[in-house]
């Protein structure tokens, strides 16, 4: 019998962790890029305005700018720019594509072997006074105001691990996953989509990243009960296929 873990018992990811998560999934994603070829570079993904390529490049994109103060400058003003009344996320990460569009297949991998690492060490030393910084960002529909350091720590990883997933789903190659690494970041997320909707479940995920876990902050009431792949519950709540029920609680990445 698989015991369920309670939410409340998954801890947040700590800024020590959060280096040595960063570490590992940034390796993770330029060893997939390594194995792809050219046909691959071409194909859909479920970001609808990338192809491979251009998921590389934003991908590249937040590597390099988050990797010196810099280049994270220089993207921060360049972004604000293009945003002008629009959403400033989107503006950035068109600001991370459009800049690397020119790139060969090779010039994006090796820029992303040596970015990956980079971009690790600097989120590693990031400032508690930056970290503490407000940054305003849309969720389904409203405002939410986050701190920096939750971006640097827990979003960037995110976002390269559902972009891992992107690729693998659109190129038809393995994707790694083990319970140490992918388990601490799925976990994570099903941690912050319970505090997102606050009610009962019963959540079982599938494969090497899933786990049992369970909420009953109404005494013994059973709530919702889920079962899935963990990557399957991850690309519904990042919004890349539909969701019901609770499902239709969406998370950042």
């Amino acid at each position: 019998m698989t015991l369920s873990t309670p939410v409340d018992a998954i801890s947040p990811i700590g800024r020590s962790e959060a280096a040595t998560l960063a570490a590992a999934e940034n390796d993770r994603f330029v060893t997939l890029a390594g194995a792809l070829d050219g046909d691959d570079w071409t194909q859909p993904t479920d970001c609808p305005a990338w192809d491979v390529r251009a998921l590389a490049g934003h991908v590249l994109g937040a590597m390099e700018g988050f990797s010196s103060f810099s280049r994270l400058a220089r993207m921060m003003r360049a972004s604000k720019k293009a945003a002008g009344e629009g959403p400033f996320i989107d503006a950035m990460t068109a600001f991370q594509v459009r800049e690397r569009a020119t790139l060969t297949h090779q010039q994006v991998l090796d820029r992303l072997a040596t970015a990956g690492p980079a971009q690790a060490r600097f989120r590693r030393r990031f400032p508690a006074p930056l970290r503490r910084a407000p940054m305003n960002k849309e969720m389904t529909g409203a405002d939410e105001t986050w701190r920096m350091g939750y971006l640097v720590d827990v979003i960037l990883t995110r976002d390269t691990w559902m972009h891992r997933v992107d690729v693998t789903r659109a190129t038809g190659r393995p994707m790694v996953l083990t319970a140490d690494h992918d388990g601490r970041i799925v976990a994570d997320i099903v941690a912050e989509w319970a505090r997102r909707h606050g009610q009962p479940f019963s959540l079982t995920l599938q494969g090497p990243a899933g786990g049992s876990f369970t909420a009953r902050p109404k005494g013994d009431e059973p709530g919702e009960a889920v079962t899935l792949g963990a990557t399957d519950f991850c690309r519904i709540l990042s919004g890349r296929a539909p969701g019901t029920g609770l499902l239709s609680t969406e998370v950042p990445f």
